[in-house]
């Protein structure tokens, strides 16, 4: 029988997305990419996930899209039109849109190798907790691509003027120089990874769902708001998680 391309799981309130090609450092085919968009969405949908963690099986993260499979530049992608193609792929980067503009935390655990698509997924989320083991590779130059999942917008939005060299010069970096240049949040030992991963993220977990929402929602409007823009908003989420907590108080006492 044929193993599920993505596995999914929930600990006290915290969602994890496990891609499951552990045999090709989780290369993204399409199954495994609408498989990952559907637990994405499923995740978002679920009252009781608060957080989420998205991770790779055995020892990578995601090594980028499977080239033998991808219907951008495939023996398969040949004989389908630019416009079809564009779709399919337009498509496939639902999942990290999802991940970037949920009301929950999401975290990339990232247990190893992370390279092209994959480093989209990484940044999609919200931090990202590595091993010592994370290499980090943008790789697209390397295989005559330009870039995919949304990956120029986010470590854009993560490093600024900084990322243009991390894509042209395509240079794998060890764990320690990617946490060096702010691409990790966080950086263990392999075997501590999954334990403080998921400690963090229950106590996410156990925030005010209202609070985690329209912090997320700040943050993310922060990235275009001006200050002004900024302030008014500020103001009407601080007031509307206000009255979030003081309803739940009441539906306590």
């Amino acid at each position: 029988m044929m193993q599920d391309k993505v596995l999914t799981d929930e600990v006290d309130g915290v969602g994890i997305i496990t891609l499951n090609r552990p045999e090709s450092l989780n290369a993204l085919d399409n199954e495994l990419s609408d498989s990952f968009t559907e637990a994405v969405e499923q995740m978002n949908r679920s009252r009781s996930v608060r957080c989420l963690v998205v991770t790779g099986a055995g020892r990578g993260f995601c090594s980028g899209g499977d080239l033998n499979s991808s219907q951008v530049i495939s023996d398969t992608a040949r004989h389908m039109t630019m416009e079809s193609r564009e779709e399919n792929l337009f498509h496939h980067m639902e999942s990290v849109r999802l991940l970037h503009d949920m009301d929950k935390p999401a975290i990339a655990m990232i247990n190893g190798p992370v390279a092209g698509a994959g480093i989209g997924i990484a940044g999609a989320c919200d931090v990202r907790f590595a091993s010592t083991d994370a290499v980090f590779k943008s790789a697209f130059l390397d295989v005559g691509l330009s870039g995919d999942y949304c990956a120029t917008f986010f470590w854009t939005q993560i490093l600024g003027a900084r990322a243009r060299d991390l894509f042209f010069s395509s240079e794998k970096l060890s764990a320690e120089r990617a946490f060096e240049m702010g691409l990790y949040n966080r950086l263990y030992q392999p075997g501590e990874l999954r334990e403080q991963t998921l400690s963090y993220a229950r106590k996410l977990a156990m925030a005010s769902p209202a609070a985690l929402k329209y912090l997320k929602r700040n943050l993310n409007a922060a990235e275009h708001l001006s200050i002004d823009a900024m302030r008014k908003q500020e103001a009407v989420h601080s007031v509307m998680s206000a009255k979030a907590m003081i309803d739940a108080r009441a539906r306590k006492s």
